[in-house]
């Protein structure tokens, strides 16, 4: 085989793509290079396809020279960076062009007898050269990646050097000319961290930026007034302890915002967050329902301590001073439960083993197996009660605002005493909502709400004691109108905690309701009276345990197909399309579904079950007419595979719409339509899940054939209108705050060419 124009590098391709700009930048070379390599290799060449690959491969390496270019300017204007980015552009420049040289193909009617190398005679010289350009085009936007960092680092520098002004300042007007200045760079520092923060494709990461940056917004303003007051009241302690800790909180959180985007490890980073109780219930039913697949996956010990560790959780909740004795007793009796549940499948599990009766003995395991989960389900679920139940509770005490109401009178009657006294009623609001948090906390659900929950019991935690110093500041000073002012911010910052808290609520429950953050109107329930002509006269009714205990094998496997059809839309380019939404909303249909087999979620009863069937019918065939659509376009080979499935699809849904229409009487004949239903949708999804992918792979085809006829004249103009070259190849200065991956996509937008057939 001949060699490859490219020869052999070592360059180092192992980057970590951290941010979505990084990796949407990468997404139209990584297509255009895999329609390289993956082209067919035929005998006879069409006079098409060897124009697709001669265009595809000049226009790569055209839009990787002027890429090229706006990466050595970068270097240019960044010394520390100017050698790691001088090599990557050197390797994409190499790359680019032996690209080119490898699709220079000649025609059909002239075919290619001079012995050169092309990508039919060298596809391991054409992998090489794609390998290349990749990781080198990588190494480029994770490098010009830092020059985002680097500004931030820099914004924060100039925000701390003013803020130590600040803080030493001795005179109104120096004061005010200095935090004119500081609000300017706070503006600046805003919006680098904001753009930042979207750009993150780290939820956790997301999450604590999103905290940091609330906090500096909130205590801007608070500053402003607690600087003002203490410059006005030099002497007054209450007043200074009221200032130093807003400067030590600002402080803090800007030291966060570096070490999220720095991935600094200092002493508070390596702080874990503490295991939730629903992480610890998680890792126990896995453990648990392992064993269907393997009785050798853990061990009796390892078992019992799980659930030990999740019992030990459980104090949080039981040890708790705001926990009624009901609910402490509702708890303990779940956890003796659980135990005993545990116990009796320990001693099936072992019966397993040792059993020559393989079928019994399975049989036997599978029953203790769905009674130790539905046991450790019942605890989840009271749980979450306690704790929603008890936030939902001092929301609506804390509504009427009565403490700060009272602190404000207080202050400015000059009545220290009368202070003093709703100091410590505030006290004990405050240990009400950080103690809340902290069972919230518990049975969020995800890693970023528990992030969120930390945050607001952080924020009470420090806002209840800055409330105390300035309402006593206000009763040292009755008169102080400053004083006055400060103390009315910080009452506006605690009631916007409480604001924020609502919402976290809100969140934690359509977590555990199985609404999973969609905002399209489609995945929600149906709506009363819309979808019940024919099920007036049915009554609504609940599974018991026996037939929960039936349905649970079947809606596990609808759960999973749910999630494999969330994978595979989380695949598409375009989530907007049609296909994606229809698919999303029929994958979060069959998600409600199955947790109505746990006894969870939205649907309580069968009523609501046949309600959703028959949504999710109609859904089902409203996805078949935009797949009938979508297939109108392809060729008759590609064509026939989606019509296949699609009248597959069809029949299901049909199916499942008839049946959820039917009439039942009886508790054995309304069990037989529910599991009619739940088979009929998990049928559905398996042929959505196939579909999927093969669907996607033809619209990213057809796509890149549309989009490549219509952009290929308009290089020469996007050129001319976006590219800030100067003439000795330096980037104008009106650019430099645009540096990073916001100027290289523009100039990766140009590789969304037409693929071969």
């Amino acid at each position: 085989m001949a060699s490859s124009p490219c020869g052999s590098s070592n360059f180092d391709s192992g980057l970590e793509i951290k941010t979505r700009s990084v990796e949407q930048t990468l997404i139209p070379l990584v297509s255009q290079i895999t329609t390289l390599i993956n082209h067919k290799d035929r005998p006879k060449k069409s006079e098409r396809t060897l124009a697709s690959i001669h265009r595809v491969g000049q226009a790569v390496s055209v839009a990787v020279g002027r890429f090229v270019a706006v990466g050595e300017a970068i270097a240019s204007e960044n010394q520390e960076l100017k050698d790691e980015m001088g090599h990557a552009c050197f390797e994409a420049r190499r790359a680019g062009d032996a690209i080119a040289q490898l699709t220079d193909v000649g025609s059909a009617m002239q075919p290619q007898t001079d012995g050169r190398v092309t990508v039919f005679s060298d596809r391991t010289g054409m992998v090489k050269a794609a390998r290349l350009l990749l990781s080198s085009v990588t190494k480029v936007l994770v490098l010009a990646d830092r020059i985002v960092i680097k500004q931030i680092i820099t914004s924060r520098n100039k925000v701390l050097v003013t803020l130590d002004k600040l803080e030493r300042v001795s005179t109104f007007q120096e004061f005010v000319q200095i935090f004119s200045q500081f609000g300017n760079e706070m503006v600046e520092f805003a919006h680098l961290t904001g753009d930042r923060q979207n750009d993150l494709k780290d939820e956790k990461k997301k999450a604590r930026m999103a905290a940091a940056r609330a906090v500096l917004e909130k205590c801007t303003m608070m500053l402003l007034t607690a600087s003002k007051t203490c410059l006005r009241h030099p002497d007054c302690e209450s007043a200074r302890i009221n200032k130093d800790a807003v400067f030590h909180r600002m402080r803090c959180a800007l030291e966060q915002v570096i070490e999220i985007v720095t991935e600094a490890r200092t002493c508070g980073e390596n702080k874990v967050l503490p295991t939730s109780i629903y992480n610890t219930i998680k890792d126990f039913k896995c453990s648990v329902e392992c064993l269907r697949e393997n009785l050798q996956s853990s061990t009796p010990q390892i078992m019992a301590g799980q659930l030990e560790a999740l019992v030990e959780r459980t104090e949080h909740f039981t040890d708790s001073p705001y926990t009624s004795h009901e609910q402490r007793q509702a708890i303990l009796g779940m956890c003796q439960l659980a135990r005993q549940d545990t116990q009796q499948l320990v001693h099936a599990w072992i019966e397993a083993q040792q059993s020559v009766h393989a079928k019994e003995a399975t049989e036997e395991l599978e029953v203790a197996i769905l009674k130790t989960c539905q046991s450790i389900s019942d605890l989840k679920r009271e749980l979450h009660k306690v704790a929603v139940v008890r936030a939902s509770d001092l929301l609506k005490a804390h509504a009427e605002h009565l403490p700060l109401r009272a602190l404000k009178a207080a202050g400015a009657e000059g009545n220290l005493e009368a202070v003093a006294e709703y100091s410590r009623t505030l006290t004990e609001q405050k240990e009400q909502l950080v103690e809340t948090c902290r069972l919230l906390c518990h049975v969020s659900g995800t890693e970023p709400l528990e992030i969120t929950c930390i945050h607001a019991e952080e924020t009470f935690h420090v806002i209840g004691p800055q409330i105390i110093s300035a309402a006593q500041t206000l009763a040292v000073h009755p008169s102080s109108k400053i004083a006055k002012e400060n103390l009315e911010v910080f009452c506006e910052a605690w009631d916007s905690q409480l604001c924020d808290m609502a919402l976290l609520l809100k969140e934690i429950n359509n977590v555990f309701e199985g609404r999973r953050g969609d905002k399209k109107p489609y995945l929600s329930l149906p709506r009363p009276g819309k979808h019940s002509t024919n099920l007036k006269n049915a009554k609504a009714v609940k599974l018991d345990a026996e037939e929960q205990t039936s349905m649970a094998k079947l809606g596990l496997e609808l759960r999973l197909l749910s999630s494999d059809v969330d994978s595979e839309v989380d695949k598409w380019e375009e989530q907007e399309h049609d296909i994606v939404r229809q698919s999303q909303s029929l994958a979060s249909m069959a998600y409600n579904m199955y947790l109505f087999t746990r006894g969870e979620g939205l649907l309580k009863t069968t009523l609501d079950l046949f309600h959703q069937a028959e949504v999710l019918s109609e859904e089902g065939l409203q996805l078949c007419s935009s797949l009938r659509t979508f297939s109108s376009q392809l060729v008759d080979e590609e064509k026939s595979v989606v019509i296949i499935e699609m009248e597959k699809l069809v029949t299901l849904c049909q199916q499942l719409q008839m049946g959820a229409k039917t009439p039942v009487q009886g508790k054995t004949a309304t069990f037989q339509k529910v599991d009619s239903s739940i088979q009929t949708t998990r049928n559905i999804m398996t042929v959505i899940l196939s579909l999927l992918p093969i669907t996607n792979k033809l619209n990213k085809k057809h796509k890149s054939e549309r989009t490549s006829l219509s952009s290929l004249p308009d290089w020469a103009e996007r050129q001319d209108s976006s590219t800030p070259v100067k003439e000795d190849g330096a980037l104008s200065s009106k650019n430099t705050n645009g540096f990073g991956v916001k100027s290289l996509e523009q100039h990766m937008a140009s590789l969304n060419l037409l693929e071969s057939k």
